[in-house]
């Protein structure tokens, strides 16, 4: 069993020294309550919406931010899984890293890019389907407009995933509730696992976000949930015991022909 929190956010956009002090704070709020593991939005540390500023302020992976983020989880004893735009070779990436405080640093690279805005500022990376063991757990990750592809979930289920964390920029839409309260949930339910999907609350120069953050469960029903509008500190119990009966009646990963 582990305690996941999930922070929707209100980033700033270009100001990743704001946004990094907000990722403390939740740190520190987050292992007070519990968790184990704060999962933040994507491209949290720049704000999603920074725009071509976001190009100038990308770090390798291995780099000042990276060794804030550590820093930071190591003092709150919780690791940190969030969104940041990741310098490689000449190449500008939409990824996530997690860390744990410790020695384990990982960089997930998003591989289904949306809309001109993202193929403007990023490359897309191969899909992958790396395992992080944390707390007891496999975890896997994936961002925003990855998980809206059932092949990406069940690649990371077929790995051996427990749970799928998901830091997304979802914006405000008519079909932004349909995909954070109804798609999140049958991706965890189609393949029996805990999906957390954290996204940016509130506006910037740019876009309006959805909010609507969620933490579902293999029975398709969502542990924790935020509002559209205003930032909040989501906690969660992952425990894939107390859902034996939802996997012997939902046996997909098993009965899947290809």
């Amino acid at each position: 069993m582990m305690r996941i929190a999930a922070l929707q956010m209100q980033a700033a956009a270009g100001d990743p020294a704001a946004n990094l002090a907000r990722i403390e704070k939740a740190a520190a709020e987050a292992a007070e309550k519990g968790a184990s593991i704060l999962v933040a939005p994507e491209l949290a540390v720049t704000g999603y919406g920074a725009g071509e500023a976001i190009l100038d302020l990308a770090e390798p992976a291995d780099g000042p931010m990276a060794g804030r983020l550590g820093a930071i989880a190591r003092a709150a004893g919780v690791a940190i899984v969030t969104g940041f735009a990741e310098r490689g070779g000449n190449a500008v990436y939409n990824s996530a890293l997690f860390v744990d405080g410790a020695s384990l640093a990982v960089v997930y690279r998003k591989s289904h890019l949306y809309g001109d805005y993202e193929r403007a500022l990023f490359r897309p990376e191969k899909p992958s389907a790396g395992i992080i063991e944390h707390g007891g757990l496999k975890l896997g990750l994936l961002i925003c407009y990855d998980v809206e592809f059932p092949e990406n979930v069940r690649r990371l289920a077929q790995a051996g995933a427990q749970a799928v964390l998901v830091p997304t920029a979802l914006p405000a839409s008519d079909h932004a509730a349909l995909i954070a309260q109804k798609m999140i949930p049958v991706r965890a339910f189609e393949n029996q696992i805990f999906v957390a999907y954290v996204n940016h609350c509130g506006t910037d120069e740019r876009f309006a976000y959805a909010g609507l953050s969620g933490i579902a469960a293999p029975d398709g029903n969502l542990l924790a949930k935020a509002g559209a509008r205003n930032e909040a500190l989501l906690l969660a119990r992952i425990e894939p015991e107390a859902y034996r009966a939802s996997a012997a009646e939902n046996t997909y990963l098993a009965d899947l022909k290809v």
